[in-house]
């Protein structure tokens, strides 16, 4: 800092601060660093370095992170959106695709027309939406609001199996399973507003839509395939036998279209004093 004195329009003297900007580390703190035995320097910004520690790195000499995985016939439930104005909702045709069934149908103009199908259903608590054993016979959307998925515990009470809120949907087990009944009760803990679609209107589309009904077939081929707890192709193996016995032939099939990560890089110019290098 340096302080110049001059005299002013007035003829008083008038005191002039000239501020320089700091350019690299103080020789205070440079003493800190290198004279002394010290931990490593610290940073509340970034996560700690226990934890980066502890990770898994893989040092990584491509621009590009390819993640290989087991090929999965389970196809993850993802959450439909809505468009609401006032007291009126909508379905975002789009968003359909997060229904397992319809996951990877590019046809929009079909989307739009099973989005226009659905019916706005408000519901209060309590309210029961579906019976276990009873025919599968919509589809629900959950646009607002959580309802509860009740099932039977091991002494015949009821017992709560999961929870459901915005975006959820269900009915769709109806390609899936084979008694086409609902395998749980759905009832309200909230109020709330469902969207449904008769299965009699979706059989409509499907029976007019020849691209839906090929998507629709390739789906249940791929759930009835034989799969583990996690929805990868299963591998036929023999354990616990025997004596000479024949053992299945099996190989590990693998993702066409594996989750790729592009990398990015954070760079900058650290100025370091020179009692600290």
């Amino acid at each position: 800092m340096t302080v110049d004195t001059e005299s002013g329009p007035a003829g008083g003297a008038a005191a002039l601060v000239q501020v320089r900007a700091q350019l690299s580390l103080s020789t205070a703190a440079a003493r800190n660093l290198a004279t002394t035995t010290k931990s490593a320097p610290q940073m509340q910004e970034i996560t700690s370095r226990w934890l980066l520690k502890m990770l898994p790195w893989v040092q990584v000499s491509a621009g590009t992170y390819r993640v290989n995985r087991r090929l999965s016939y389970a196809t993850g439930r993802g959450r439909v959106g809505f468009a609401k104005t006032g007291t009126s909702v909508s379905v975002i045709a789009p968003s359909l695709t997060e229904v397992p069934a319809l996951r990877g149908f590019g046809d929009e103009a079909v989307l739009e027309e099973l989005a226009r199908r659905f019916v706005q259903r408000d519901f209060a608590p309590g309210d029961l939406l579906v019976r276990e054993g009873e025919p599968i016979s919509e589809v629900f959307l959950i646009a607002h609001g959580k309802v509860e998925r009740l099932g039977t515990g091991k002494y015949g009470e009821e017992t709560v199996v999961g929870t459901l809120a915005d975006g959820d949907h269900i009915g769709d087990e109806a390609l899936t399973e084979a008694s086409g009944n609902w395998p749980y009760t759905v009832r309200a803990a909230t109020a709330g507003v469902a969207m449904a679609l008769p299965w009699s209107q979706f059989q409509e589309l499907t029976d007019r839509s020849a691209e839906l009904r090929e998507h629709l077939l390739g789906f249940a081929a791929d759930a009835a395939q034989a799969q583990n707890a996690h929805g990868e192709a299963d591998i036929d193996l023999s354990a616990g036998h025997e004596g000479e016995v024949e053992l299945p032939g099996a190989f590990v099939d693998y993702e066409l279209k594996p989750r790729e990560y592009e990398l990015s890089v954070a760079q900058t110019i650290l100025k370091v004093h020179t009692r600290v290098a």
